[in-house]
Protein backbone atom coordinates (compact mmCIF):
# COMPACT_ATOMS: atom_id res chain seq x y z
CA UNK A 1 0.00 0.00 0.00
CA UNK A 2 1.30 3.45 -0.96
CA UNK A 3 2.27 5.96 1.74
CA UNK A 4 1.90 8.85 -0.69
CA UNK A 5 -0.03 11.88 0.54
CA UNK A 6 -1.70 14.26 -1.89
CA UNK A 7 -2.26 17.92 -1.06
CA UNK A 8 -4.20 20.27 -3.32
CA UNK A 9 -3.83 24.01 -2.72
CA UNK A 10 -6.26 26.25 -4.61
CA UNK A 11 -6.92 29.95 -4.69
CA UNK A 12 -6.98 33.08 -6.78
CA UNK A 13 -4.01 34.80 -8.40
CA UNK A 14 -2.14 37.06 -6.00
CA UNK A 15 -2.99 35.13 -2.82
CA UNK A 16 0.44 33.49 -2.49
CA UNK A 17 -0.69 29.94 -3.21
CA UNK A 18 2.46 29.14 -5.18
CA UNK A 19 4.80 30.50 -2.47
CA UNK A 20 3.06 28.36 0.15
CA UNK A 21 3.43 25.31 -2.11
CA UNK A 22 7.09 26.07 -2.70
CA UNK A 23 7.84 26.32 1.04
CA UNK A 24 5.89 23.10 1.65
CA UNK A 25 7.73 21.23 -1.12
CA UNK A 26 11.15 22.49 -0.02
CA UNK A 27 10.55 21.37 3.56
CA UNK A 28 9.31 17.95 2.46
CA UNK A 29 12.28 17.41 0.12
CA UNK A 30 14.82 18.33 2.78
CA UNK A 31 13.09 15.97 5.22
CA UNK A 32 13.83 13.11 2.82
CA UNK A 33 10.46 12.65 1.13
CA UNK A 34 10.12 12.04 -2.58
CA UNK A 35 8.10 15.09 -3.67
CA UNK A 36 6.35 15.95 -6.91
CA UNK A 37 4.69 19.33 -7.46
CA UNK A 38 2.61 20.71 -10.32
CA UNK A 39 1.14 24.19 -10.70
CA UNK A 40 -1.61 25.63 -12.86
CA UNK A 41 -1.55 29.41 -13.02
CA UNK A 42 -4.37 29.97 -15.51
CA UNK A 43 -5.26 33.65 -15.65
CA UNK A 44 -3.68 34.20 -12.25
CA UNK A 45 -2.34 37.63 -13.17
CA UNK A 46 -5.95 38.70 -13.74
CA UNK A 47 -7.41 37.22 -10.58
CA UNK A 48 -8.01 33.81 -12.13
CA UNK A 49 -7.80 30.43 -10.46
CA UNK A 50 -4.49 29.01 -9.26
CA UNK A 51 -3.95 25.43 -8.19
CA UNK A 52 -0.91 23.62 -6.91
CA UNK A 53 -0.65 19.89 -6.46
CA UNK A 54 1.92 18.49 -4.03
CA UNK A 55 2.38 14.75 -3.57
CA UNK A 56 4.92 13.28 -1.15
CA UNK A 57 5.94 9.92 0.28
CA UNK A 58 8.71 7.34 0.02
CA UNK A 59 8.22 7.05 -3.74
CA UNK A 60 6.00 9.29 -5.86
CA UNK A 61 5.59 8.72 -9.58
CA UNK A 62 3.45 11.69 -10.62
CA UNK A 63 2.52 15.14 -9.31
CA UNK A 64 -1.00 14.91 -10.69
CA UNK A 65 -3.93 14.55 -8.29
CA UNK A 66 -7.01 13.11 -9.96
CA UNK A 67 -10.61 13.50 -8.90
CA UNK A 68 -11.23 11.81 -5.57
CA UNK A 69 -7.51 11.52 -4.72
CA UNK A 70 -6.55 14.51 -2.52
CA UNK A 71 -5.95 13.76 1.16
CA UNK A 72 -6.17 17.47 1.99
CA UNK A 73 -7.69 20.36 0.05
CA UNK A 74 -6.51 23.80 1.15
CA UNK A 75 -8.68 26.58 -0.29
CA UNK A 76 -7.30 30.10 -0.04
CA UNK A 77 -10.70 31.48 -1.14
CA UNK A 78 -14.08 30.08 -0.05
CA UNK A 79 -15.69 29.43 -3.45
CA UNK A 80 -12.54 27.65 -4.66
CA UNK A 81 -13.15 25.02 -1.94
CA UNK A 82 -16.52 24.23 -3.47
CA UNK A 83 -15.16 24.26 -7.01
CA UNK A 84 -12.40 21.73 -6.23
CA UNK A 85 -14.31 19.57 -3.76
CA UNK A 86 -14.66 16.59 -6.11
CA UNK A 87 -10.86 16.17 -6.04
CA UNK A 88 -11.03 15.27 -2.31
CA UNK A 89 -10.92 11.57 -1.47
CA UNK A 90 -13.59 10.04 0.76
CA UNK A 91 -12.53 10.81 4.33
CA UNK A 92 -10.25 13.62 3.17
CA UNK A 93 -9.92 16.97 4.95
CA UNK A 94 -10.68 20.51 3.79
CA UNK A 95 -9.01 23.60 5.21
CA UNK A 96 -10.79 26.66 3.89
CA UNK A 97 -10.03 30.33 4.30
CA UNK A 98 -13.23 32.21 5.15
CA UNK A 99 -12.36 34.83 2.56
CA UNK A 100 -14.14 35.95 -0.58
CA UNK A 101 -12.69 37.28 -3.81
CA UNK A 102 -15.56 37.93 -6.21
CA UNK A 103 -15.00 36.68 -9.76
CA UNK A 104 -15.63 38.86 -12.82
CA UNK A 105 -19.24 37.66 -13.32
CA UNK A 106 -19.98 38.49 -9.66
CA UNK A 107 -18.28 41.89 -9.87
CA UNK A 108 -20.25 42.74 -13.03
CA UNK A 109 -23.50 41.94 -11.21
CA UNK A 110 -24.43 39.02 -13.50
CA UNK A 111 -24.46 36.47 -10.67
CA UNK A 112 -24.42 36.73 -6.87
CA UNK A 113 -21.66 35.25 -4.71
CA UNK A 114 -23.21 32.03 -3.31
CA UNK A 115 -24.32 32.64 0.27
CA UNK A 116 -23.96 29.04 1.46
CA UNK A 117 -20.53 28.03 0.15
CA UNK A 118 -19.08 26.98 3.51
CA UNK A 119 -22.22 25.07 4.48
CA UNK A 120 -22.09 23.09 1.23
CA UNK A 121 -18.45 22.16 1.83
CA UNK A 122 -19.06 21.24 5.48
CA UNK A 123 -22.00 19.04 4.48
CA UNK A 124 -19.80 16.64 2.52
CA UNK A 125 -16.30 16.85 4.04
CA UNK A 126 -14.37 17.13 7.30
CA UNK A 127 -13.86 20.89 7.14
CA UNK A 128 -11.85 23.39 9.16
CA UNK A 129 -12.73 27.02 8.44
CA UNK A 130 -10.02 29.56 9.22
CA UNK A 131 -10.18 33.34 9.16
CA UNK A 132 -6.65 33.50 7.76
CA UNK A 133 -7.08 37.10 6.58
CA UNK A 134 -8.20 38.22 10.04
CA UNK A 135 -5.34 36.36 11.71
CA UNK A 136 -2.81 37.82 9.24
CA UNK A 137 -4.20 41.33 9.63
CA UNK A 138 -3.93 40.98 13.41
CA UNK A 139 -0.25 40.14 12.98
CA UNK A 140 0.38 43.19 10.82
CA UNK A 141 -0.30 42.32 7.17
CA UNK A 142 -3.14 40.56 5.37
CA UNK A 143 -0.58 39.44 2.78
CA UNK A 144 0.70 36.78 5.20
CA UNK A 145 -2.60 34.84 5.11
CA UNK A 146 -0.98 32.34 2.71
CA UNK A 147 1.53 31.44 5.44
CA UNK A 148 -1.28 31.21 8.01
CA UNK A 149 -2.89 28.63 5.70
CA UNK A 150 0.44 26.84 5.22
CA UNK A 151 0.73 26.61 9.02
CA UNK A 152 -2.79 25.20 9.22
CA UNK A 153 -1.94 22.60 6.58
CA UNK A 154 1.27 21.57 8.35
CA UNK A 155 -0.58 21.43 11.67
CA UNK A 156 -3.20 19.11 10.16
CA UNK A 157 -0.54 16.87 8.58
CA UNK A 158 1.46 16.71 11.82
CA UNK A 159 -1.59 15.87 13.93
CA UNK A 160 -2.43 13.00 11.57
CA UNK A 161 1.12 11.64 11.88
CA UNK A 162 1.81 12.22 8.19
CA UNK A 163 4.93 14.38 8.66
CA UNK A 164 8.43 13.91 9.98
CA UNK A 165 9.79 16.85 12.01
CA UNK A 166 10.77 19.75 9.73
CA UNK A 167 12.32 23.15 10.58
CA UNK A 168 9.62 25.29 8.99
CA UNK A 169 11.09 28.53 10.35
CA UNK A 170 14.25 27.90 8.35
CA UNK A 171 12.21 27.18 5.21
CA UNK A 172 10.31 30.45 5.66
CA UNK A 173 13.58 32.36 6.13
CA UNK A 174 14.92 30.86 2.91
CA UNK A 175 11.86 31.78 0.84
CA UNK A 176 10.61 35.20 1.94
CA UNK A 177 12.23 38.63 1.94
CA UNK A 178 14.20 39.34 5.14
CA UNK A 179 11.89 42.21 6.16
CA UNK A 180 8.93 39.80 6.28
CA UNK A 181 10.54 36.76 7.91
CA UNK A 182 9.37 37.36 11.49
CA UNK A 183 5.84 38.27 10.36
CA UNK A 184 5.60 35.07 8.34
CA UNK A 185 7.03 32.91 11.12
CA UNK A 186 4.34 34.34 13.42
CA UNK A 187 1.70 33.73 10.72
CA UNK A 188 2.82 30.12 10.35
CA UNK A 189 2.59 29.54 14.10
CA UNK A 190 -0.87 31.11 14.19
CA UNK A 191 -2.00 28.77 11.43
CA UNK A 192 -0.74 25.70 13.31
CA UNK A 193 -2.56 26.94 16.42
CA UNK A 194 -5.76 27.53 14.46
CA UNK A 195 -6.14 23.84 13.55
CA UNK A 196 -5.07 22.70 17.01
CA UNK A 197 -7.93 24.56 18.71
Amino acid sequence: MSDTKSVLLVGVGGQGTILASKILSTGLLEAGYDVKMAEVHGMSQRGGAVSSQVRFGSQVFSPIIGRGEADILVAFEAMEALRWLDFLKPGGKVIVNNYRIPSSPILSGNVPYPADVLEKVKAVADTTVIDAAGIALGLGSVRSMNIVLLGALVGALESSGALAPIDWKEKIRANVKPAFVELNIAAFGAGVAAVAS
